[in-house]
């Protein structure tokens, strides 16, 4: 079962943008070591949507042979084209990842229907499929309802839950408590609720910075250790706050590159983090101890 912290991993680009394949591996040994339970590769995070199709199998390859089966492999495989997501799938299956995280269509805005019928195309793949709804972004929301039909399709396995509706989120957490549904907030802000409220974990950008301290929360709000669950999110609060200064993942790569784990590579049309957003990002580091100075 795929549970607590799953990391969107960043993708380490050289400054001409070029994939830092060397800081990858070492970034998945970093999560390792760190007790992430599992990774997302080639999410939003990881800027999959600027990478070429060989470009993306072989981020997803990369971290699978890395990984070595010691904890979950998520891809991600989401496009506003069905035949491109099928595609995708197909790829990230062939890769050796576990599970697809396959994003609502964006920009076309399909109907309920039509998003129906896109997932059950994802699905017949063969691949566990992750359904990732996130309307702020593509500009579609699927709706409850939707999502409980495409759950009693073979091999779609969950939801990554992003609208930002919490009340909506605990109505989904509140149908599939007794069901093999996986139930995944897509808000680090949030998770700590959804998680004590029956959710089964996080798909998460602080984890980047944080790995460890984003296990320990989900397993807190897992157990319910009300009080300890509330410390750790309490701490951890600004950083999720400076983690979307700008677009993600623009304040996470220059986080890392600040811990010394990513040169300073962003694509375009993402930029570097503009200036006046560096003090903010650089207090929180500090103060959560992941960097000295």
């Amino acid at each position: 079962m795929i549970k607590g912290s799953i990391v969107a991993i960043a993708t380490p680009m050289k400054q001409n943008g070029v994939i830092d394949w060397g800081s990858l591996i070492n970034l998945v040994k970093f999560h390792l070591i760190n007790k992430t339970d599992a990774i997302l590769a080639a999410g939003t995070t990881g800027e999959n949507t600027t990478m070429t199709l060989e470009e993306h199998f072989r981020v997803i390859h990369t971290i699978v042979k890395e990984v070595n089966k010691k904890i979950p492999i998520v891809a991600g495989v989401g496009a506003n084209s069905t035949k491109e997501a099928v595609n995708l799938t197909k790829m990230a299956k062939e890769a050796g990842a576990e599970y697809g995280l396959s994003v609502t269509p964006y920009y076309n805005k399909p109907t309920q229907k039509g998003m129906y019928n896109h997932f059950k195309e994802v699905a017949s793949v063969g691949l566990p499929i992750i359904v990732y709804n996130v309307p702020k972004r593509t500009g579609v929301d699927i709706n409850n309802e939707t999502i409980l039909k495409l759950s009693k399709i073979e091999n779609i396995v969950g939801i990554k839950e992003s609208s930002g509706n919490l009340a909506r989120a605990l109505e989904l957490i509140d149908q599939y408590k007794d069901k093999e549904f996986y139930l995944l907030s897509g808000d680090d802000s949030t998770a700590c609720e959804f998680i004590l409220a029956g959710g089964h974990g996080v798909i998460s950008v602080s984890s980047n910075i944080v790995p460890k301290q984003m296990h320990e929360l989900c397993i807190a709000s897992r157990k319910g250790k009300l009080e300890l669950a509330y410390k750790i999110n309490k701490k951890l609060m600004p950083l999720h706050y400076a983690l979307s200064l700008e677009s993600n993942p623009i304040p996470v790569k220059w986080a890392l590159k600040k811990m010394g784990l990513v040169k300073k590579g962003i694509r375009l049309p993402l930029t570097w983090l503009s200036k006046k957003y560096h003090k903010t990002l650089l207090k929180t580091l500090k103060s959560l101890e992941v960097i000295k100075s």
